[in-house]
């Protein structure tokens, strides 16, 4: 007879004991196949076709743990380090995982679940599940929707940046309401998730650690209000503690370009992740677009490449690029612009809505100003400016970009 590593009555006695996790409100209770899911992804978390395979061989994620370890071994070769890996203590370890990452306001959403991205769920490579940080989680991959996938060089230029913002202006005028995808980094991933909120949209930020760590801290500002609104959410196909190394920034990319119907690359070099991803896109036969440079600008290179070997379509007009994506363009309302006394008055003491307004003076007659010229202008400290700046960032007023140098926001000059 052959032995059974993890038999029916095995499972039958942990899920029993641990039926679900029952998490506050709009938290999920997980069944046992999601579990088992869980701890599939945390197994092969690295190589997931070989993970999809075995679903498809078995039929199930909870059979994957109900086969013997001969039948493993059939199914993955006699020399695959697998078969003891598939053990109930994965399943134990799933649990305690899913537990504690309620406390992150983090749930799972298993492959094949109404909360897994449709189109994400159709690549061979997609993750056994994800897992997904919001204020409303069950609202980020709900279906219907549309996923736009922004992407692009972490020192993105002045012309890539205002494009950037102009194309998610534009995505925002169509009735369809897409959702904008990007990865959370700086540069071209932090301006479209910016824009999109600044536009009302959803964004999805594809993160390459564990949902529980915000990588660059410097973007933790920019995460708390993506979780807060909804619709809108922090995504990872990474366990939780999982730290930042080059090969998982690598390896997200993948999931950015599942999500969206359609990939769009802002700037990038013939080598660099916004290439990975456009070139991941290409592959899952999605709608490629990219945005035209000069032919000797470096940061240009990677989109002209595309556009030139016919895999991307030149973005000209935010009209055009919108109408290509089948949405109907129609220019919204102009809405009174807020100035900053509107904005803080009765939010902050009187002095500092006026060192506030002073900063936004200074910005405004230099164009460009650092934030140490700032100091040195103001006569206020190096902290306080900081603090200030970044209460204008972070409301849309100014942006800062790597050279700590503030320009005024194109949304409220």
């Amino acid at each position: 007879m052959k032995k059974k590593i993890n038999g029916g009555n095995f499972l039958f006695r942990h899920f029993l004991s641990c039926p679900g996790i029952n998490f506050k409100a709009k938290m999920p209770v997980y069944t046992e196949e999601t579990i088992c899911l869980c701890a599939l992804n945390r197994i092969f978390g690295y190589e997931p076709r070989i993970a999809s395979a075995l679903l498809d061989y078995a039929g199930s994620a909870k059979d994957i743990f109900k086969m013997t370890s001969d039948d493993l071994k059939t199914a993955l070769g006699p020399w695959s380090a697998y078969p003891g890996k598939i053990t109930g203590k994965a399943i134990d370890e799933a649990v305690r995982e899913l537990k504690e990452a309620e406390r992150y306001g983090t749930v799972f959403a298993g492959k094949g679940s109404p909360g897994y991205p449709e189109l994400l769920a159709c690549c061979e490579d997609a993750p056994m599940g994800l897992y997904i940080r919001s204020s409303h989680p069950e609202k980020c991959f709900s279906k219907g929707r549309d996923y736009i996938s922004i992407v692009g060089t972490r020192d993105v230029s002045e012309y890539g940046k205002d494009w950037c913002m102009r194309i998610v202006d534009a995505i925002a005028s169509s009735g369809a309401d897409p959702v904008i995808v990007s990865g959370l980094a700086y540069g071209t991933d932090i301006t479209a998730h910016t824009a999109a909120l600044e536009a009302g949209l959803d964004t999805i930020a594809v993160m390459a650690t564990g949902t529980d760590t915000v990588y660059p801290a410097a973007h933790w500002k920019h995460a708390m209000r993506i979780m807060e609104k909804k619709g809108s959410g922090l995504v990872s196909d990474y366990p939780l503690h999982t730290r930042a190394i080059p090969l998982n920034f690598i390896r997200r990319n993948r999931i950015i370009a599942g999500i969206g119907k359609a990939t769009i690359l802002i700037e990038s070099r013939i080598k660099g992740g916004g290439m990975i991803t456009a070139r991941q896109a290409f592959s899952y036969d999605r709608e490629l677009y990219a945005l035209p440079g000069r032919a000797d600008d470096p940061l240009s290179a990677g989109c002209n490449a595309l556009i030139r070997s016919c895999s991307a379509t030149p973005v000209t007009s935010g009209q055009d690029l919108v109408e290509s994506l089948g949405y109907i363009f129609r220019k919204k309302p102009e809405r009174r612009k807020k100035s900053a006394s509107d904005c803080y008055d009765g939010k902050l003491d009187k002095h500092e809505v006026e060192n506030i307004a002073l900063i936004l003076r200074l910005i405004r007659k230099y164009g460009k100003i650092t934030l140490q010229e700032l100091t040195e202008e103001t006569g206020f400290s190096y902290k306080a400016v900081a603090g200030l700046a970044g209460i204008l960032e972070n409301d849309g007023f100014i942006s800062i970009d790597l050279m700590q140098r503030c320009s005024i926001s194109r949304k409220n000059s």
